[in-house]
C-alpha cells in the first residue's frame, strides 16, 4: 500500500473555518486506490509551517505529498503549477509579516508542481466540477507549504510527487463573508478524492 500525505491549514486571518481543514480530518485514514490517506493540518505560521511538513514528510517517506489550501474568491478547483521562492503578503496567526524573503536561502527561484495537474484539471471536469491551472500560488502560507515540498523532494533526490491544490470558499464561509464564490463541502471533498483517483490511472 502507498502512502498518501495530504495536509490542510487551520483557520487563518477572518476566515473563522477552513474547509481544508475539514477534508483532510475526514479522509484522514481512508484507503482511495492504492493509497493510504494520512492527515495533517498545518500551522498558519510562516516561521513553523515548513518544518511542520518536513518532519511529517521525513517520518512518513511518503509516495506522493498534496497540500490543500482555501483561495477564497476563485470559482474553480484549482492545481498550482508552480511554487516560487518567497514569503510575502498577510500577517500570519502568530503575527509574522515577511516581506521579500527567501523560503531557502540555497534553493531554485521556483519549483513545478510533479503531480499530473493537467489530468487532475481533465478528469474534475469530465466529472461536472469546474477546474483549471492556476500559475500563481501566492506568496503565503500556500506557496511556502508547496515550495517546501518540493525542494525537500528536490535535494532528497525523491521520486515522491508533491504539489498544491487551492479550493474555493465551502457555503459556510460564503454565508459568513457574503460575496464570495462557494462550493458545497461534499463537493469540495469529492473534487479531492476525484484528484487523489487520478494519481492510480497516471501510474499505469
Amino acid at each position: 500500500m502507498k502512502k498518501l500525505l495530504l495536509t490542510g491549514f487551520e483557520p487563518f486571518l477572518h476566515y473563522t473555518v477552513n474547509p481544508t481543514m475539514k477534508i483532510v480530518e475526514e479522509l484522514d485514514g481512508l484507503i482511495i486506490g492504492d493509497y493510504q490517506i494520512i492527515g495533517n493540518i498545518m500551522s498558519v505560521d510562516f516561521k513553523s509551517s515548513g518544518k511542520q511538513l518536513l518532519k511529517s514528510l521525513e517520518e512518513i517517506q511518503p509516495d506522493v505529498h498534496i497540500s490543500l489550501g482555501l483561495a477564497a474568491g476563485r470559482y474553480k478547483i484549482t492545481p498550482e503549477r508552480i511554487a516560487i521562492n518567497f514569503k510575502d503578503g498577510d500577517v500570519d496567526n502568530e503575527g509574522n509579516k515577511p516581506v521579500d524573503e527567501l523560503i531557502q536561502e540555497v534553493g531554485e527561484p521556483g519549483y513545478l508542481s510533479t503531480l499530473p495537474i493537467r489530468k487532475m484539471v481533465n478528469k474534475l471536469i469530465d466529472n461536472g466540477l469546474p477546474a483549471e491551472i492556476s500559475n500563481s500560488a501566492g506568496t503565503y502560507l500556500c506557496n511556502n507549504v508547496m515550495y517546501e515540498g518540493l525542494h525537500h523532494a528536490k535535494i532528497m533526490n525523491s521520486k515522491m510527487l508533491s504539489g498544491f491544490i487551492h479550493i474555493p470558499a465551502s457555503h459556510e464561509l460564503a454565508i459568513q463573508h457574503g460575496n464570495i464564490p462557494s462550493w458545497s463541502h461534499e463537493d469540495l471533498k469529492k473534487s479531492i478524492i476525484t484528484c487523489i483517483e487520478v494519481l492510480e490511472e497516471h501510474e499505469k
